[in-house]
């Protein structure tokens, strides 16, 4: 019986697994920078309905009207 169909096999699978283990890492930290984001808007938007912060006028229109 030949091993070296094995040894591959375990090498391409633990390749496998660090290019997945760099894709989770590299996912978390755009989830953290996204959540991070969000949270600042959030906080923005209290601020402004809270009269704290002024927003853009009511009756402004977006810049690609």
């Amino acid at each position: 019986m030949d091993i070296r169909p094995l040894e591959e096999k375990i090498a391409f699978l633990q390749r496998h697994v660090e290019q997945q283990d760099r894709a989770m890492l590299e996912l978390s930290r755009e989830v953290a920078r996204l959540s991070e984001r969000l949270a600042r808007a959030e906080a923005r938007l209290q601020r402004q309905s809270a009269g704290e912060e002024p927003g853009p006028p009511a009756d402004e229109r977006p810049p690609h009207w």
